[in-house]
C-alpha cells in the first residue's frame, strides 16, 4: 500500500484533505488520521490505493462521454494527485485520449463553460506591470523543474482559443516521463484573441480584446522568459500552441539563452525522425538517401523538416514542401512564402515544364509524379489529401514508400491507413498521428498501424534536460532520443509490427529517450550537474515520481 519514502509534512484537518498533493482520502491509516486531526473527518474504513482506483473507474465510467470523462477527471486531480496518476497509468492507452488528444482540445474549446477552479498561472497583457510579483506569490518556495507556457493561439484542429490552459501537457510529462508534479507548473499568457465566439462570449473567462502582436507582444513574452531565466535558470521551459508566426521565431530566439523546447516543432520533428529511422532500418537504407514531400508547411511541418538531421545546405536538395499553394517556390511570392520557409523554397524553372492548376499552383500529385519520393509526410490538417491517385504514383516510384499521414484527429488524417496499405499491396511503411486498428496484408497478416504521438518522446526529451540540468535542449540531444527512441522498435524485429513501441510502453520508451538525451548533454559539456555520465541511468530511474502513497509523520517545518 505504501512505498517506503517517509514525508514530513505540515499540513492538518481540512487543509490537509483539500491538498491534493498530500491527500490520501480513504487511505489515510489510523495513526495518521490521529496525528493529523482527520478522526471523525473520514469514513472509518481504511482503503488500499488498489481499490481507491476500482471506484474512481467505476465512477467514471458512469459519464457517457469522453467530455465528462475529462471533466472527472480533472476533478480528481484537484483532490489527489496519487490517486489520479495511479488511475490514468493503469488504464493508460484508454485514458490517454481522454485526459489529453482528442478530447482535451475539446476542453479546451469549452474551457469558459467548464471553468470550474483556477490551475496554473495566467499572465494577462494589461496587467504586465504587476508580472513578478504574480509570478512569485504563485512559484514562491517551489522547486520548479519545468514551466509549460502558451498563448493558445494555434491549438491543434481548432485554432486560437485565448486562455487554453496547457495543463494536460505537464500531466503527460507525469504520466510518461515520471515528472514530478509538484516541479512542475503551467502557464498562460493571455495577449487576446482573435476569435470571434470567444469574444463575442459573455462567459469567456480570458482578456477580452484582439491579439496583441508585433513589438508590444515580444516584449510581453521576453519579460516572461527573462523572469524564468532570473529565478528558475535551470528549469526546462516548454513553448506549446504558438502560431505559426511565433513559434519557431521565439523558439530560435531564446534556445540558446534558456533549455527551451517547442514540441510542436522538435516533439513532432523528433518522434516522426524516430519512426523515419525505423522505417530505413527495415529497408536497409540512409536518411541521406531519401527523398522528401511534405504536405503541410506549419510549424509541425517545418519541425520535421529541420529535425532530421539533414544539414542546412542539403534540405533545399532533399525536402519539398507543399501548402495550401501548392509546392514553395519561388514565383508564389514573399505574400505566400513566410521567412522560415525560405531555405526550401524551389527554383521556378526546375517546374516550368509541370502542370499548374488555374492559380499557377503545382498540386500534390503533379510533386509526387515529379519528385518520385521515398518517404510522404502529411501535416495539413486536409482530410484525404492522399488520394488513391497520390499514393499509387508514390509506389510506381518506390518499392516501399515510407508514408505517414500524422494529422489529428483522426477526420483531418490525409489518407486512412488500410486505404494506403492496400493502394501499395501491402508495401507501404505506415505512422499516423491518431490510433488506427491494424490493416490486412495480402497475406493475411495485421500490418499494425504505429501512432506517431508526441507523447512517445517529448516528455524523455524533457526530463534528459532536467535531469542533466543542460543549459540548452540542443539539437544533438533530440536527436539522440530519436535515436534512442527508433531503436526501441518493434519493426527492427518483425517488418509487420509498428515502427514505434506500443503507447502502452510508453513510460518505459520515454525513460530510455531521457536517459539517451542526458548522456548527450554529458557528452556536449552543458550539463549542470556534479555527478558523471555512467550515473545517468541510476540518478534517473531514482528521480522518477511514482503514484505511490509515502507515509506521514506531522512537522510544523515540513512540507505543504
Amino acid at each position: 500500500m505504501y512505498s517506503e519514502l517517509i514525508f514530513k509534512v505540515a499540513l492538518r484537518g481540512e487543509t490537509l484533505l483539500t491538498s491534493p498533493r498530500w491527500n490520501k482520502g480513504t487511505a489515510f491509516t489510523k495513526e495518521e488520521r490521529n496525528d493529523f486531526g482527520l478522526t471523525g473527518r473520514l469514513p472509518s474504513r481504511i482503503n488500499t490505493i488498489e481499490e481507491q482506483c476500482d471506484r474512481a473507474y467505476d465512477q467514471l465510467h458512469s459519464r457517457d462521454t469522453p467530455i465528462q470523462r475529462n471533466s472527472f477527471l480533472q476533478s480528481l486531480k484537484e483532490q489527489n494527485w496519487v490517486l489520479y496518476y495511479s488511475l490514468l497509468s493503469r488504464h493508460l492507452k484508454e485514458l490517454t485520449s481522454i485526459i489529453y488528444t482528442p478530447t482535451e482540445a475539446e476542453a479546451i474549446e469549452n474551457y469558459s463553460h467548464l471553468f470550474r477552479r483556477s490551475e496554473g498561472l495566467f499572465l494577462t497583457f494589461p496587467d504586465q506591470d504587476s508580472m513578478e510579483e504574480d509570478f512569485l506569490e504563485q512559484t514562491r518556495g517551489k522547486d520548479i523543474e519545468l514551466i509549460v507556457c502558451t498563448d493558445a493561439e494555434a491549438i491543434l484542429g481548432i485554432g486560437d482559443q485565448g486562455v487554453g490552459i496547457s495543463s494536460a501537457k505537464s500531466a503527460i510529462y507525469t504520466l510518461l516521463g515520471g515528472i514530478n508534479p509538484a516541479k512542475a507548473f503551467s502557464v498562460t499568457l493571455d495577449v487576446g484573441t482573435d476569435n470571434e465566439r470567444l469574444l463575442s462570449d459573455q462567459l469567456y473567462v480570458g482578456w477580452p480584446s484582439r491579439r496583441v502582436r508585433g513589438d508590444e507582444y515580444d516584449k510581453f513574452i521576453d519579460k516572461f522568459v527573462q523572469l524564468i531565466r532570473k529565478h528558475h535558470p535551470h528549469c526546462l521551459l516548454h513553448f506549446e500552441d504558438f502560431g505559426v508566426t511565433n513559434a519557431q521565431r521565439l523558439l530560435e530566439l531564446y534556445r540558446n539563452e534558456h533549455s527551451v523546447f517547442n514540441d510542436d516543432i522538435q516533439g513532432t520533428g523528433a518522434v516522426t525522425l524516430a519512426a523515419l529511422m525505423a522505417a530505413i532500418g527495415v529497408t536497409k537504407s540512409k536518411l541521406a538517401d531519401q527523398r522528401y514531400v511534405i504536405f503541410g508547411a506549419g510549424s509541425a511541418g517545418l519541425g520535421i523538416a529541420k529535425q532530421t538531421g539533414v544539414s542546412r545546405e542539403e534540405a533545399n536538395k532533399k525536402f519539398y514542401l507543399v501548402d495550401r499553394f501548392g509546392l514553395i517556390k519561388q514565383s508564389l511570392g514573399p505574400n505566400k512564402i513566410r521567412p522560415a520557409l525560405q531555405e526550401f523554397v524551389r527554383p521556378d524553372q526546375e517546374w516550368s515544364d509541370i502542370p499548374t492548376n488555374d492559380a499557377g499552383e503545382v498540386e500534390l500529385l503533379e510533386v509526387v509524379r515529379k519528385v518520385r519520393p521515398t518517404v510522404l509526410i502529411g501535416c495539413s490538417t486536409k482530410g484525404g489529401a492522399f488520394t488513391e491517385r497520390v499514393v499509387r504514383a508514390m509506389k510506381e516510384g518506390c518499392k516501399r514508400p515510407i508514408i505517414f499521414p500524422l494529422s489529428n484527429p483522426s477526420n483531418l488524417v490525409e489518407v486512412d491507413p488500410k486505404d494506403a496499405n492496400d493502394w501499395t499491396e501491402g508495401m507501404a511503411l505506415l505512422a499516423t498521428g491518431s490510433p488506427f486498428p491494424p490493416a490486412k496484408m495480402p497475406n493475411g497478416k495485421d500490418y499494425v498501424i504505429a501512432e506517431c504521438n508526441n507523447a512517445l518522446i517529448y516528455p524523455g526529451l524533457g526530463f534528459g534536460s532536467m535531469l542533466s540540468q543542460s543549459r540548452q535542449m540542443t539539437d544533438g540531444m533530440i536527436i539522440a532520443g530519436a535515436q534512442r527512441l527508433a531503436a526501441l522498435s518493434p519493426a527492427l524485429k518483425d517488418p509487420d509490427s509498428g515502427l514505434l513501441p506500443d503507447f502502452q510502453d510508453a513510460p518505459a520508451a520515454n525513460l530510455e529517450v531521457a536517459i539517451a538525451v542526458a548522456q548527450q548533454a554529458f557528452d556536449e559539456g552543458i550539463q549542470g550537474v556534479s555527478w558523471g555520465r555512467e550515473e545517468v541511468r541510476t540518478k534517473a530511474e531514482d528521480k522518477q515520481w511514482k503514484p505511490a502513497y509515502g507515509r506521514y509523520e506531522y512537522d510544523e517545518q515540513g512540507a505543504k
